[in-house]
């Protein structure tokens, strides 16, 4: 059984959207902590910067366009495993499996244990982020990524890229320069074998399959579906990214890579996806168990 994994699209750049409240976001909790350094200079503590940071990050909307996509992928999971037997009862679960609530709560203790105490590159991270062009690059991503949930809408933008490709358009190339600076597909296609692998466990767990899977035959079956989900990330992707950066001019994408091409740009990147991915791995699987039980015909 191969599953198509939701973190393909949900970890596609998840941290980065921007709040228009982010430029007086960190003045703000500066003043809040009137701790002096060696030199008498404001010094931020970490958890509050970092609380500052996930403002600025706007991640609160980012799980609410996750959650939406997660409600998209439960429906193809009914579609997948227990077709018309599902109904409102298995969207009630779904929902309730992509609590907003307690997504954000996962994501907080994971992101602040991934981002660690240098309030420095924190601060790097806010002032790229809490710039004009920063803020304007990050909400055209969020906008692009809630477009997206319409198929039209995503069909129309995997035939501008094919278009862009087809006429050796030098802007192709330069989000092909951004996907690799924050190393996208590598690091979507690991969150998407995790989620899978999640995913199966918990399917055991509630009994799903009349021969029980043991961890070597689940982590094989996981890893046979690489190349789909490697290919799946690309296709996604790109009209993804040509659709959000469109309006953006090259220099300003440029600016974006640059960053992303810093320590605090990387550091930043590699927490954020690793603090989705252990929200989602516990998304994961809770699906697995609830579709175990609703495969059975349990009141789940």
């Amino acid at each position: 059984m191969v599953l198509q994994s939701i973190l393909v699209r949900l970890l596609l750049l998840a941290g980065v959207a921007a709040s228009p409240l982010a430029v007086g976001a960190r003045t703000a909790v500066a003043q809040e902590v009137p701790s002096a350094g060696p030199q008498g200079a404001p010094v931020v503590k970490a958890g509050v910067q970092i609380a500052a940071l996930e403002d600025a990050l706007r991640i609160g909307d980012v799980i609410a366009v996750m959650r939406e996509e997660g409600l998209e992928y439960g429906s193809s999971l009914e579609s997948e495993l227990f077709p018309e037997r599902g109904g409102a009862r298995w969207q009630a679960v779904v929902g309730l499996i992509y609590d907003t609530e307690e997504m954000r709560k996962r994501f907080d203790a994971a992101f602040e244990a991934e981002i660690g105490q240098d309030t420095e590159s924190i601060g790097k991270m806010l002032d790229f982020f809490g710039s004009e062009n920063g803020q304007h690059i990050l909400q055209l991503e969020i906008e692009a990524r809630r477009a997206l949930l319409d198929e039209a809408s995503e069909e129309a933008a995997k035939v501008a890229v094919e278009d862009m490709s087809a006429a050796n358009d030098p802007r192709l190339e330069l989000l092909r320069e951004f996907a690799e600076a924050n190393d996208l597909i590598e690091l979507n296609v690991a969150g998407a074998l995790n989620s899978n692998l999640a995913f199966y466990r918990g399917m055991v767990e509630g009994s799903a399959f009349e021969q029980p899977m043991s961890e070597d035959e689940m982590l094989a079956d996981v890893w046979s579906q690489e190349a789909d989900v490697r290919r799946e990330t690309e296709e996604w992707l790109f009209p993804y990214l040509a659709l959000a950066y469109g309006p953006l001019s090259d220099q300003q994408l440029k600016d974006y890579i640059a960053f992303s091409r810093t320590d605090a740009g990387r550091r930043l990147n590699g927490a954020t996806f690793r603090a989705f991915d252990a929200v989602f791995s516990r998304i994961s699987l809770d699906l697995g168990r609830a579709a175990a039980r609703q495969m059975q015909g349990e009141d789940i």
